[in-house]
């Protein structure tokens, strides 16, 4: 099987020790961290305005739609990881090795917009939690944002654990606002359930379907299937064949449990925004400010705004740890270029809050909104580039060895890629159009 002339992540490759035997929970636990740094990506601020508009216009139906993106979002990540412990090779190297090089500096460079655009809807979202929180003019918010390049820098130097740590607890104060968001919003449990069983009044109405389309589209970020592919890797499992399919094993165990936790937030922020706007008439609300200034009232709770900026505010530091650690493992794999992680971080973030603060100073808050779009419009561009090579080196036999993929993950595999690049693409063209 092939290998990288470098491994992946270079010395945190290999770096957590796992047992080798013992309760299963305690090796479970060992393996626990890179799903939820991935599972971070589906609940980026860039997807909560599709879920508030879904729950403010149409209830509790597009319920469904969240349940389904996640299936498939389990599906791809699980192949990103078996393509990481089955070869030895993050995606951003299998296509290094695989592909020409002018094709892998074109899919760097796309690559690279994403990570940018990805970078940007962090600013934007972290921005706008600062301004609803504290009061932060947005220009002011989007520069600060500059700071965390030093919170990611202490992190990354105390070891991969420390930075899955940090990330698992910001995902648990998340959980935890919108855990009690539900109790407060009291929604119809019956009403609830019965929105996870699709509709067919879903494809047969125009805005319905718009919407669906968004949240689909908005589920898969690219740079998590290059990002798994890699962090699947700092696991000490032996670089055997049984080695590698039970670390496979775990490893998708850690995604998927991760992906249900984020599950529960996109269909939280949805049955929040279906319960208190929704049921009270209020089926205009499409924006994060909206929603901020209008639950407290509907409500009769204070804190229930605050939880919403809590969460919002979690929400994009989050991300942009994970979008930075994407953002190496791309550069690296595909040129084999390593710059220091200071300049790195500082060169994208730079980047992305230039046109924050260029648009606000310019068209004001409206057209930070703007740029959220436009931003959401380059990922769903970028994501055929990362699905179809990931789908097609899994099924490779002569690359993958025994963790090549059946006929049957194959087939639902590249109905699942099919699927999402045609509603990108759909998507994409409604958003120009």
């Amino acid at each position: 099987m092939p290998h990288a002339a470098r491994p992946s992540l270079g010395a945190m490759n290999g770096s957590v020790a796992v047992p080798a035997n013992g309760h299963w929970l305690r090796r479970l636990l060992a393996f626990a961290g890179p799903g939820y740094m991935v599972a971070v990506g589906y609940m980026d601020p860039g997807n909560w305005a599709t879920d508030i508009a879904g729950g403010s216009q149409f209830g509790y139906t597009l319920l469904s739609v969240i349940l389904l993106s996640n299936l498939m979002a389990v599906l791809l990540q699980a192949l990103a990881a078996r393509l990481g412990i089955a070869t030895g090779l993050d995606l951003a190297q299998a296509c290094r090795e695989h592909y020409p090089r002018p094709v892998c500096v074109a899919l760097w460079l796309a690559c690279e917009a994403a990570i940018i655009a990805c970078d940007l809807a962090e600013v934007i979202g972290t921005a706008i939690a600062l301004k609803l929180l504290f009061g932060i003019p947005m220009l002011w918010g989007a520069i600060l944002c500059a700071l965390d390049v030093f919170l990611i820098l202490l992190l990354m130097n105390r070891g991969f654990r420390a930075l899955e740590a940090f990330v698992i607890a910001l995902l648990t104060l998340i959980f935890a606002c919108f855990a009690a968001q539900l109790v407060l919003a009291q929604p119809q449990w019956r009403e609830v359930f019965a929105g996870f069983i699709p509709q067919a009044s879903i494809v047969t109405h125009p805005a319905m379907l718009y919407i669906a389309i968004g949240i689909v589209g908005a589920t898969v970020m690219p740079h998590n299937l290059y990002l798994h592919s890699s962090i699947v890797q700092t696991r000490a499992y032996p670089r055997t064949p049984e080695g590698r399919k039970s670390g496979l094993r775990w490893a998708v165990a850690d995604s998927t449990i991760a992906l249900t936790l984020a599950l529960f937030v996109n269909a939280a922020i949805m049955i929040t925004a279906a319960a208190v706007f929704h049921s009270n008439g209020h089926t205009d609300v499409v924006e994060i400010e909206q929603a901020y200034h209008l639950l407290s009232p509907l409500l009769g709770v204070g804190i229930a705004s605050v939880l919403l900026g809590v969460a919002l505010l979690a929400s994009g530091i989050n991300s942009t740890v994970t979008a930075t650690l994407a953002g190496q493992i791309i550069m690296e794999g595909f040129l084999d270029l390593r710059i220091p992680d200071w300049a790195r971080r500082l060169l994208t973030r730079g980047v992305a809050i230039v046109p924050v603060v260029v648009v606000t100073s310019l068209y004001g808050e409206q057209g930070t909104a703007q740029l959220l779009v436009f931003s959401q419009v380059v990922l769903s561009m970028q994501l055929p580039f990362a699905v179809i090579p990931l789908v097609a080196f899994v099924s490779n036999r002569e690359r993958m060895g025994e963790l090549a993929i059946g006929p049957v993950i194959k087939g639902l595999a590249w109905l699942v890629a099919t699927v999402i690049v045609a509603l990108n693409l759909k998507l994409l063209w409604d958003t120009v159009a």
